[in-house]
């Protein structure tokens, strides 16, 4: 009975190390001189022809594949970066253009009120001397101001009577 269990024993454990042996990694590697072994081991410089677990192939396989996804990370944070850059400049330029359209209607208000208030208005010849324009030309020229304001403004607002 004894033999019966050592045979039965020894049968269980060949099956057992030929399963455990048959699911092991083959590495394979050219030596100096062209001849081509194979492994269970990593040897440097070898490949991975079969593995039974997942794992990178080897380390060098790793390290390039994590280089190329930092490098394709960077480019991305690169590329947004750029276009957040680019978001904040047209922000900026929808800002500096608000403050000049904003400063044209001040001005154009202010050359409007002017005119409306003014009893006569006049002109500066070459010699620095004033020429006082005629009532159409002063109508004419309230007519061009109150233009500009609501070119500049949108809109104008009635100068108020003091």
């Amino acid at each position: 009975m004894s033999a019966r269990i050592l045979a039965i024993t020894g049968a269980l454990l060949a099956v057992v190390c030929r399963t455990a042996h048959a699911d092991a990694d083959v590495y394979r590697w050219v030596d100096e001189r062209g001849g081509i072994h194979y492994s269970d081991r990593w040897v440097p410089g070898s490949e991975l022809i079969r593995s039974s677990k997942p794992h990178p192939p080897n380390p060098e396989a790793e390290a390039a594949r994590r280089a190329a996804e930092q490098s394709k990370l960077q480019a991305s944070n690169d590329h947004v970066a750029n276009q957040l850059g680019q978001q904040a400049a047209v922000q900026a330029v929808k800002q500096d253009v608000a403050k000049a359209r904003e400063q044209q209607c001040k001005d154009a208000k202010e050359k409007y009120e002017k005119a409306i208030q003014a009893r006569r208005i006049y002109t500066t010849n070459k010699a620095g001397e004033r020429e006082y324009i005629s009532d159409e030309q002063a109508d004419s020229y309230r007519l061009q101001a109150r233009n500009e304001v609501q070119s500049a403004c949108g809109s104008v607002k009635e100068p108020t009577v003091q």
